[in-house]
């Protein structure tokens, strides 16, 4: 069945909230200033606000419904996409097609969560049985080392090397110092990274994102909502979102990208050299690595020859995680999950500031989502181009 164009829909007011290593603030307070945040960016009230899509690791024991007394909202439609780094795009595909639908007129989008000292701790565990019994028998537990075990599976199958994925967070760094967002403030150079102390081999330390604290948030509408506010905004051409993709593999070397980028360029009626700008989700080089190669930039296996004829940096031939990516920003929770999302909206309307790409209109955003012990189970992408233009 041929999907249904997202026409009409569009994008716009995106919202960082600062990241913070961490935070004595609840998740709520980060989810509220976000949404304070866009909503006065569209000079909105909250009571013209009827849509609301909530993502957060940390909410509990608040709940997206309990948020909508807390923050003076009655929304029509309500949403709870709790899929980690594939929430992004999850999140905008249920509101685009609410907003067609007429079930809501203007959806907001929030993810945010804190970062206490010992947050991260308590989120594993609690985040996945399947993780915990695989992993917790051989005195390990986290997503280090089963992000470890994929690294090292992806190097022997394809002959990638460290070098490789350091060429992903070396230039990601860079971009990151063009971000005043960004926690990362120091420049990486190859061979900091090459020597940095392992963590849980093939896996070092700039192999790993930094959890902190922060918040995302974008506002979803119709075209002449955004027209009659004079909104910059960002057309959606297409979506796909795929969860426990290959089932079959023994451990995970593509993902779901790899299974609909031909239905997502199909619906976009644009290919990946169309692409300005590439916003992969990377908790770790390698998945950014496989977004590539599952996304039709270069074949299975040619990742790594990619990534050294190619220049990733905001100036480069090929413009990825312009921002900084979570490597270099931070790991803010699900709002991981947003930052690509939100970075792109800025890119396409020309609001990006420093991280700006020279003519930017058209970009593809990628997501992965919600590890057990052996694969990420969701993956989704998202191309958008700017409609002021």
């Amino acid at each position: 069945m041929k999907r249904a164009p997202y026409d009409g829909v569009v994008l716009a007011a995106p919202v960082t909230v600062p990241y913070v290593r961490y935070s004595q603030e609840t998740a709520h307070w980060w989810i509220a200033r976000a949404l304070r945040e866009t909503l006065q960016q569209a000079a909105l009230k909250p009571a013209d606000l009827d849509g609301f899509s909530v993502s957060s690791f940390t909410l509990f024991p608040d709940t997206p419904v309990g948020l909508t007394q807390h923050l003076g909202l009655s929304p029509r439609w309500l949403d709870s996409v709790p899929t980690g780094g594939a929430s992004g795009v999850i999140a905008l595909r249920r509101a685009a097609r609410a907003v067609q639908a007429g079930d809501a007129d203007i959806v907001a989008c929030v993810a945010g969560d804190s970062n206490q000292i010992d947050s991260f701790r308590k989120l594993l565990s609690s985040f996945s049985r399947f993780s915990m019994d695989a992993t917790y028998p051989y005195g390990f537990g986290g997503p280090n080392a089963s992000f470890a075990l994929l690294t090292d599976a992806y190097m022997a199958e394809y002959g990638a090397t460290r070098a490789d994925f350091g060429r992903i967070a070396v230039a990601q760094r860079a971009n990151a110092l063009l971000n005043p967002d960004a926690l990362m403030k120091k420049p990486l150079t190859l061979e900091q990274y090459m020597n940095a102390r392992p963590i849980a081999e093939p896996i070092h330390l700039f192999d790993c994102v930094m959890p902190c604290a922060g918040a995302e948030a974008f506002l979803v509408m119709r075209e002449e909502e955004a027209i009659k506010r004079n909104l910059p905004f960002a057309r959606l051409n297409a979506t796909i979102e795929r969860h426990n993709a290959y089932p079959e593999d023994p451990i995970q070397l593509r993902g779901g990208w790899a299974m609909d980028a031909d239905d997502l360029y199909d619906m976009a009626g644009l290919g990946p050299g169309d692409m300005d700008l590439l916003q992969t989700y990377d908790d770790y080089p390698v998945i950014s690595m496989l977004q590539f190669e599952d996304l039709g930039f270069c074949a299975k296996g040619e990742g790594a020859a990619f990534v050294q004829a190619r220049d990733l940096t905001v100036t480069g031939d090929f413009p990825h995680n312009t921002s900084g990516g979570q490597l270099s920003v931070g790991q803010a929770g699900a709002a991981g999950g947003y930052l690509g999302l939100v970075e792109a909206i800025r890119q396409v309307t020309t609001q990006a500031g420093g991280t700006q790409v020279a003519g930017a209109k058209t970009a593809l955003v990628a997501g992965f989502g919600m590890i057990n012990y052996d694969r990420g189970i969701c993956s989704t992408a998202a191309i958008i181009t700017g409609g002021n233009t």
